[in-house]
């Protein structure tokens, strides 16, 4: 655990924007938390397509959000404040950084026409970045907006944290690589691609400037300091995204290093020195401010399938039932809906049961959903090595189901390989360590300020029967053809067995450049 901070060091403010609501955190530079508050935000979702927010509540929300985590600062000086956002959120804003209509949230589809435009005006550029441009991403958005002359002339688009940090500010701000990812912006050569936006006829004026996540851009003014409780003068750094933010807050930052949140759904973060290229689409990769890349991906399996197998359950008194068995004869692969997107793509892919019918009994259920999650997180390491990931470091497992250290065990136990749970988790948290970053120093910084709450060590006496229901549930995909075919049976067994060579002639071509 760090020292303690200094009582007259500076205090981090880190401002997390999410769907439902605002948070916000005050930490001290050995990552203590000092204060927090929080405030719910409001959605208009129609005909399925459409998601829309206000961008007054959300300034309404960080306001109250501020306020309570600074009430017990006292006269200690803040040194700064950084906010994340939803990925691919995008607002018209006026000269004066003002709203000019509401927000189309990261999930809004209705630019979906344009998605298929947009990927193939730029398809070179983004298989170059390692990724494919979906409907719900902001430059179909973009191009949406422009097509309907929806940014009048003298406005620009903002991303959600940018907006917040205008209102703070007083006047609009760049944006940051990472929250620009989605909105085409060229990681590689560090510019707005002037030639795919022509073709796609959006002028780049209307699009903001960028600077690298931790860069300082402005300060707090006075207006926005009395609004927010945040002391006029403090530094805004320019942010990254919520789920890079959650990153930062488990200091899984340098190559070989990775963190998983486990709650509804399952996504893996991790680092690499080389941008990852997945032909699937399934993994996409961020830039690491320190140098390197923040590759990840989100499946659509994880706990929540449990809301639909045990409801209202008692998942206490289940864990206590499962602790006394061994490994059940079956596994569950956990998906609730129907579709895949990580650590494979798969658009009819539903959840099904290995080793025989599910056994009605609760905890025989539990265990099995259980050990099927903790089934495709090895998959999905599997998948990332594959693609030329070092994936030798530890874990760190965050979400809901971290909360349960059976669980969690068996995840260490599946995978083989420590898991660390830490003391305080989420991308508020992140977002804190980022203001308190030096330039080219944020994995040392998170490394000084994320503090651990246990590690789980793995049991040697269990891989072998582990592995065994591993491979099943492999073979049980491979099977209904969900998997990539350059991904065979063999290839899975090579990364099981460590046999890095096997592995790498088995995915030429689909690696790391």
């Amino acid at each position: 655990m760090p020292d303690p901070a200094p009582v007259d060091s500076p205090l981090w403010v880190g401002i997390d924007l999410g769907t439902q609501g605002v948070r916000a955190v005050l930490v001290d530079g050995a990552g203590a938390v000092l204060g927090s508050g929080s405030a719910p935000l409001e959605s208009d979702v129609r005909a399925g397509e459409r998601h829309e927010q206000d961008p007054a509540d959300w300034w309404r929300a960080t306001c109250i959000a501020t306020r309570a985590a600074l009430a017990g600062r006292g006269e200690r000086p803040v040194g700064g404040v950084s906010i994340d956002s939803t990925s691919g959120t995008l607002v018209v804003q006026d000269a004066q950084g003002h709203a000019a209509g509401p927000a189309l949230m990261y999930d809004d589809r209705r630019a979906a026409a344009e998605a298929a435009r947009v990927q193939d005006e730029g398809a070179e550029l983004w298989t170059a970045l390692g990724y494919r441009m979906q409907a719900s991403w902001a430059l179909p958005k973009v191009a949406w907006l422009v097509a309907r002359d929806a940014v009048p002339a003298g406005h620009r688009l903002a991303h959600q944290a940018d907006h917040i940090g205008a209102r703070l500010a007083g006047h609009p701000l760049p944006t940051d690589w990472s929250h620009a990812l989605k909105t085409g912006y060229d990681l590689l050569g560090d510019a707005w691609p002037t030639a795919v936006l022509d073709r796609l006829g959006i002028d780049p004026a209307v699009l903001p400037p960028v600077v690298a996540p931790g860069e300082r851009v402005a300060v707090v003014a006075a207006a926005g300091a009395e609004e927010s409780g945040i002391p006029a003068g403090t530094p805004i750094v320019a942010g990254m995204t919520d789920g890079c933010a959650a990153q930062v807050a488990t200091a899984a930052l340098a190559p070989g290093q990775w963190c998983s949140a486990l709650g509804t759904t399952l996504v893996l973060k991790g680092s690499t020195r080389d941008l990852l290229h997945d032909p699937s689409g399934a993994v996409y990769c961020h830039r690491n401010p320190d140098g390197g890349w923040l590759p990840g991906g989100a499946s659509s399996t994880g706990a929540g399938v449990l809301a639909s197998d045990l409801p209202g359950a008692d998942l206490d008194a289940l864990t206590e039932r499962a602790r006394e068995r061994g490994v059940p004869a079956g596994a569950t692969y956990p998906l609730a809906g129907r579709g895949e997107r990580f650590p494979f793509v798969a658009d009819g892919a539903e959840g099904f049961d290995v080793g025989g019918p599910a056994d009605p009994d609760p905890v025989a259920r539990f265990q099995r959903v259980a050990h099927g999650v903790a089934y495709v997180e090895r998959l999905a390491f599997d998948v990332l090595a594959a693609l030329g990931a070092d994936v030798s470091g530890p874990v760190t497992a965050t979400g809901g189901a971290s909360r349960n250290d059976w669980w969690t065990q068996l995840r260490a136990d599946v995978l083989q390989r420590p898991v660390a749970v830490p003391e305080h988790a989420g991308s508020a948290i992140g977002s804190a360590v980022l203001a308190a970053a030096p330039p080219g120093r944020l994995a040392a910084t998170a490394a000084e300020m994320v503090r651990m709450r246990r590690r789980f060590e793995p049991d040697p006496s269990r891989a072998d029967e582990l592995t065994d229901g591993y491979g099943r549930l492999v073979d049980a995909l491979h099977d209904r053809g969900w998997l990539e075919p350059e991904f065979s049976k063999a290839t899975f067994r090579a990364v099981q067995d460590g046999n890095v060579a096997l592995l790498n002639s088995e995915t030429a071509g689909g690696g790391a450049s």
